[in-house]
């Protein structure tokens, strides 16, 4: 059943549409930041990459977790990235923006952590880790908060995304970090457990 307003317009629909607007503004501007700071970087021959790219295990690499995401290698690093920044940030925000600054900065703090422990050594940069968090997190949401319409979802994405997954493996080129793919996957798959109902938490008795 659908709540009404004092104009008798259903309060759902409207709530959807807001959500929906406030998603593509969220997850298009945080891309358009990207773009940005990629211009100023190329501008600069990237030497903000080796400034705030992330050293793994390093003391001021600890640092670089906050940064490393919003940087790239080059402009088709940030372009492989945009596409499904936008499409995974925008399905997440339809759940609210708890929900998705939640997914974010867990996908954020797994890939960047897990850089720093297991990294090869490099520096590291670029947002697939956030792509890797939101996508597992839309994934796997629907199973810990018993959505059919969320797993149905997961199915469709697994179906047509679900190919980037080999990119969390050790087999990946060596230019390409599965460790962040790794640590922003499991990152996505916390906050889907961290966010699910608490009726989901305590089976009833």
């Amino acid at each position: 059943m659908l709540d009404a307003t004092g104009d008798g317009k259903p309060q759902s629909r409207e709530t959807t549409a807001s959500r929906a607007k406030g998603g593509l503004l969220v997850a298009g501007g945080f891309v358009a930041v990207l773009f940005v700071i990629e211009l100023i970087n190329m501008l600069t021959l990237h030497a903000l990459n080796r400034t705030f790219g992330l050293r793994p295990r390093s003391a001021d690499g600890l640092l670089d977790i906050l940064t490393f995401p919003l940087l790239h290698a080059n402009l088709n690093h940030l372009l492989s990235n945009a596409l499904p920044l936008i499409v995974f940030g925008f399905l997440v925000f339809l759940s609210g923006m708890r929900v998705f600054l939640t997914a974010l900065g867990f996908s954020w703090l797994g890939s960047g952590m897990t850089v720093w422990l297991i990294g090869d050594g490099g520096i590291t940069v670029g947002a697939s880790g956030l792509v890797f968090g939101l996508f597992a997190f839309l994934l796997v949401r629907g199973f810990f908060n018993h959505s059919w319409r969320q797993i149905l979802l997961a199915v469709v994405l697994f179906m047509v995304y679900g190919g980037i997954l080999l990119g969390v493996l050790p087999i990946m080129g060596s230019y390409i970090s599965w460790q962040a793919h790794l640590g922003g996957a499991a990152g996505g798959v916390v906050a889907a457990l961290l966010l699910r109902p608490k009726h989901a938490r305590t089976p009833a008795p």
